[in-house]
Parts: structure tokens; sequence; C-alpha cells
């Protein structure tokens, strides 16, 4: 079971490093959250835009990590052609902790920190980053760490990762 394996970035380890870049984030201990249906249960009281993480593979074998508001609906068949990728999968259990060093339902673009090797592909939606705060799982989901969409950038940066911001949410 992946809960039981040993993180290659601990939850700890990641808040230091934010407060190394000079990040500012608050940090929110709450039961676990596995779907975003879970999350709405234990986000009520935290400020800022709630997401969902996809983590995919495409038809060329090329990794991305897909980052959007929690209540909208990404299309997986459309997105290819606004990002420039072959037919998209969601990755398998084992690929997502051998590159992103978590475990399904804790994906996070705080993950990022174990892509050492610059292989996965970052898309963060264009109307997240328009919002004063983001929430994101701090590699475990048993906690939400709020930032800025400016300081996310700035981590990503840190992490040398150039993520595309694009639309990739549907519209209602």
């Amino acid at each position: 079971m992946c809960e039981e394996r040993e993180l290659p970035t601990t939850p700890e380890m990641l808040l230091n490093k934010l407060t190394e870049l000079g990040i500012k984030y608050v940090n929110t201990p709450h039961p676990a959250a596995y779907t975003v249906e879970e999350g709405e249960k234990v986000w009520a009281n935290i400020k800022g835009m709630h997401c969902k993480n996809l983590f995919c593979k495409d038809a060329k074998g090329v990794f991305w990590l897909i980052i959007a508001p929690a209540l909208k609906r990404v299309n997986l068949k459309t997105l290819p052609n606004i990002i420039g990728s072959k037919r998209l999968t969601f990755a398998n259990a084992d690929l997502l902790f051998e590159k992103l060093g978590v475990c399904g339902g804790s994906v996070t673009p705080f993950s990022i920190i174990n892509d050492k090797e610059n292989v996965v592909h970052v898309v963060l939606d264009k109307e997240m980053m328009e919002q004063e705060l983001v929430n994101y799982h701090p590699l475990k989901n048993t906690a939400t760490t709020t930032i800025t969409p400016a300081d996310l950038m700035k981590f990503m940066s840190a992490c040398n990762h150039r993520p595309q911001i694009v639309k990739v949410t549907e519209d209602d």
C-alpha cells in the first residue's frame, strides 16, 4: 500500500523549503481527503481556491501534471490540443510514486519537488492563477497549504519547472 511507503520529501521538508524560498504559506491540518468530494467537507474554513491535480501520461509517454480548480471539469479529450500533447490517460499509482513521490489522493503541484529529472510537464489553469490564494496538499492529503499563485510560480522556478498557464477547464 502506497501510504506505507517512505516519501522522498516529507511535508515538513516541503514546508521548510517554502520558508527557505521566502514563500509565505498557511498550513491547515485536517482529516485525510482523497477526493474533491471529501475535500469539500474539510475545506469549509480555508480561504482561497481549492484545486485538483491530475497526473497523466500521453500517447508518446510524456508525463503531465495538470492543476485546475477543484469544482471545474477538465476535458482530457480536448486538452491535448491546448497543451501540445497526444491523447492523455491517467498514469498509474506506481508511476505517480516513481515520478512525483506521492500517493494517489495526495497529488499536488508541490510534488514537482521530487521530479529531479525534470520529466513532468506542468500545466496550470489560467483562472486558478488569477486568484488571490490557492490551496494544495503539502505532499500528503492530511493538510492543505495555502499560498499565492505568484509564490507557486516562485516554487516551480526553484524546482526548475516552467509551467504552461492555459485555460484547462470547461465553462459551465
